[in-house]
This record gives C-alpha cells, sequence and structure tokens, in this order.
C-alpha cells in the first residue's frame, strides 16, 4: 500500500504526538508512586546502576570479577526484596512502573524492522480518510444514489447493474484490482460513484488518490517546469504507486502533446505495476479515439472494463423538481 509521502508525513507526525502523550502519562504516573513511596525511587535508582556497580567493584577488589559480581547480587537481591515488600505494602502494581509504548508491536517506531507497523499504516489510513474528505462533498454515498432519477426500462436496469458493480468492486478491492472506465453525459453520476468507491476503498486500508484530470496535469507540469524538487517529485509519484488512481473528468483539459504524454505514462505505468485506475468521462467512445493518442485508447478499451452511463442530467432534473409546485 504505497501512501503518498505527505500522507505518511502526517501519520508519523501524530505518532510521534502519540509517543510523546504516552511519556508524558508515564512520568506522571510514575512520579506520582515515587512521591508516595521516595524509598521504591531510591530502589530503582540503585537497581538501574547495577552494570556501574559492577566494574567499580571489580577494580576495587584487585581484578576479582567473581566476587564483586557476587556482592553486588546480593546487594541487588535485597533491593529487589525490599521493594518487592514495598509495593505490597502500597498496593501498587509493578506495572504501573514500567513505561508503556504507544505501540506494543514497534514501541512507537512505527516499523517492524523495515515492514510499516499497523499502528503506522492505521493513522496513514485515517490521514488519508482525511485528505479524500477534503475534497469531496462528502455526501456520496452508495445509498445515496437514487436510481429514481434514470429513466424506466433498460436505462434504469443498466444504472442498477452499474451501481452494483461498483458496491461490489469498493467492498471487495484489493491490489492489482481491475481498472474502470466510467462514460456518458454529464450529471449521471459518474463523479458520484467514483468518490464512493474512493472512500470506501481508503476506509478498508488502501491508498488512494482522487483528482480531477486538469489537477493531475497541471502536477506534472509543475514538476516539468516548476523544477523537479522533492515536493513536485512527491506529487507526482502518487499519480503512479497508489492502489487506486481515480481521475474524474477527463477531457476536460487542454490536448497537448505533454498531455498526451503524461497521460500514456500514467495509464501505462499503472497498467504494468498492476495499480488499479478508474477514469471518468463525459466523452463517448468515438470522441475518445478521436482526442487521445491510438496508445492511450487501446489500453483505456482493451484492459480497462467499461461502464457506460445512461439518462438524463439529474443535475437539471433535481432542480426541476424543486422548481416543481
Amino acid at each position: 500500500m504505497a501512501y503518498s509521502a505527505s500522507v505518511i508525513s502526517r501519520a508519523k507526525a501524530r505518532l510521534e504526538q502519540d509517543r510523546q502523550a504516552a511519556a508524558a502519562d508515564d512520568d506522571r504516573r510514575i512520579a506520582a508512586i515515587y512521591e508516595k513511596c521516595p524509598r521504591l525511587e531510591e530502589i530503582d535508582r540503585a537497581l538501574r546502576a547495577t552494570m556501574a556497580k559492577v566494574m567499580t567493584a571489580t577494580f576495587s577488589a584487585g581484578g576479582d570479577t567473581q566476587t564483586a559480581l557476587e556482592t553486588v547480587r546480593k546487594e541487588n537481591l535485597a533491593l529487589q526484596q525490599e521493594r518487592s515488600w514495598l509495593l505490597q505494602a502500597n498496593e501498587i502494581d509493578e506495572s504501573d512502573l514500567e513505561r508503556q509504548p504507544v505501540c506494543p508491536l514497534c514501541g512507537g517506531t512505527g516499523y517492524v524492522g523495515e515492514r510499516m507497523c499497523e499502528c503506522l499504516r492505521e493513522l496513514c489510513r485515517q490521514e488519508q480518510t482525511k485528505e479524500l474528505s477534503g475534497l469531496l462533498a462528502g455526501r456520496e454515498t452508495f445509498d445515496g444514489f437514487c436510481l429514481d432519477y434514470y429513466p424506466e426500462g433498460k436505462p434504469r436496469q443498466e444504472m442498477e447493474r452499474v451501481k452494483n458493480a461498483c458496491i461490489e468492486y469498493a467492498k471487495t478491492f484489493t491490489a492489482g484490482a481491475p481498472s474502470m472506465l466510467f462514460t456518458g453525459g454529464t450529471g449521471l453520476g459518474k463523479t458520484h460513484l467514483s468518490a464512493c468507491i474512493a472512500r470506501q476503498v481508503a476506509e478498508n486500508g488502501y491508498s488512494v488518490v482522487y483528482d480531477t484530470a486538469g489537477q493531475l496535469f497541471s502536477d506534472f507540469e509543475a514538476a516539468k517546469f516548476g523544477g523537479y524538487d522533492d515536493e513536485n517529485q512527491s506529487r507526482t509519484k502518487r499519480y503512479l504507486e497508489c492502489d487506486l488512481l481515480i481521475i474524474d473528468d477527463l477531457g476536460t483539459e487542454m490536448i497537448t502533446q505533454f498531455t498526451q504524454s503524461v497521460l500514456y505514462q500514467v495509464i501505462n505505468t499503472r497498467m504494468i505495476a498492476q495499480h488499479a485506475t478508474i477514469i471518468s468521462t463525459n466523452l463517448t467512445p468515438n470522441e475518445l479515439k478521436d482526442r487521445y493518442l491510438p496508445q492511450i485508447f487501446s489500453r483505456l478499451f482493451g484492459t480497462f472494463k467499461v461502464w457506460q452511463f445512461y439518462g438524463e442530467d439529474i443535475r437539471f432534473l433535481r432542480r426541476k423538481k424543486g422548481a416543481m409546485p
């Protein structure tokens, strides 16, 4: 799950905040116990200094390490016995004097070896969901996709099939899922269903990038002509590496050799890496064929599952219905 650098950075910052908060809680809890029983603090400090005692005793004993170790062992044993008695007498749970890591698996580092820990992965999931919520209207749900706005008969039946396919796609999404192309006129629900899929897949823990075609091309243009620095590289890299890329409103951009090249690069790179892509467009298949390179058209209609959207502009129908007495 290739989360963007910005998402990972925000997640790491939250994990560090959690780690610091947990450490502060530990400090307050342990300080309160030591205040109640100062002797415990003295004993714990003495036990932590065991190695220094061993070194000191070794040198002072003329190099007789065995004797030095035995002396320290007896001292430690006596301290541990006194400590146990104090804990029991003051009804203190020994675990309350232990520091609790913010995550028992990684200790708060966010990684187990080279693998991202589940604690950091969950924070990434939350940060990405927030990021998507900032881009989407926030009202898109599968339940809110009302079929009543579509003409009865075949159009409504087809749109019910599209809706059910999108629900199943979002629910069962895994890395390497198939790509989809949504085509049809303006206001038929392509953006709505794309947003529903984006939110559900992100909530399931996969990395999702949702943007308009115009924003995608703008980011690649900034990277090429504005300097390919770390920030620009990160913004373009996320389009290529996320588990699911959703490009909305393809065909609204000005066609140039540069945009053709970028679109081909994105589609082809993701296809080779087996990363899923969903593209929505108001253009018909023939308009797509006339507008884009043959290599792009071939990949769109040769490797993407194509879903045709039917009906009239729902936005217009809603306004018309609201204006009716």
